[in-house]
């Protein structure tokens, strides 16, 4: 499977993801993903985004998550100690509404705001946030190139781009997100580290970096810069 394209593949896929994400908003926080796949990435992003703020030490900066999910990236970043505000984006409005939820019982909403958006076409202008993060939901997306792409655009010169999805270039990383995950969410794609690279480089992004972390649920995140 390649990236979906346009047209009824594409409407489809994201048909069924909105379907899937807006049932799931309620249990999302009790999935056993969270162990396995999910808590391992938000270590992963909020890692990166210190050493780039250590990197450039901004008074203040700004940071969009993009597939936020109930907004656990959003509340750990309002919850820190740096000059950060936080703003997640879902293509699910329940997830957004969870999020929202959830960062109010936590006194967080002066720090972290939500809202629900199509990746592929993000309400947002042009060079608005530091840094774009993207964690275990690129997969879904079925035209990567141009969600890439969306994603540079809305970036400020410095800002960083950091997307985690399913590393899937070994045995173990094949079977569990080609054939496992793919057999239970049908139209999504994981695709090879050469091709995000790909896809980060024809966005005119520097620096384009990447690290992997765990054996049995492998996880690949994918740096890059805005000269």
């Amino acid at each position: 499977m390649t990236q979906l394209g346009t047209g009824l593949d594409s409407a489809r896929a994201k048909a069924q993801a909105h379907r899937e994400f807006e049932a799931w908003a309620a249990t999302y926080d009790q999935s056993l993903l969270h162990h396995f796949l999910f808590t391992p990435s938000y270590m992963m992003l909020m890692e990166e985004i210190g050493d780039w703020y250590r990197l450039r030490r901004p008074a203040s900066f700004s940071v969009l998550d993009i597939g936020c999910g109930t907004g656990t990236v959003a509340g750990l970043l309002a919850s820190s100690s740096w000059p950060v505000k936080a703003t997640g984006l879902d293509f699910a409005p329940a997830m957004c509404a969870e999020a929202r939820q959830k960062a109010e019982k936590a006194g967080l909403l002066d720090r972290a705001s939500f809202l629900a958006g199509d990746s592929e076409h993000l309400p947002i202008a042009d060079a608005s946030f530091d840094v774009v993060t993207c964690s275990n939901s690129f997969h879904h997306y079925p035209n990567q190139q141009e969600v890439v792409l969306e994603m540079r655009r809305i970036l400020k010169p410095g800002g960083r781009l950091i997307l985690i999805d399913g590393f899937r270039d070994n045995v173990i990383g094949w079977f569990v997100f080609d054939v496992v995950i793919t057999a239970i969410e049908k139209d999504v794609h994981h695709a090879p580290w050469p091709r995000i690279h790909d896809y980060f480089s024809k966005a005119n992004l520097t620096n384009i970096h990447r690290k992997k972390t765990s054996l049995w649920f492998p996880l690949l995140a994918t740096i890059g810069d805005v000269a």
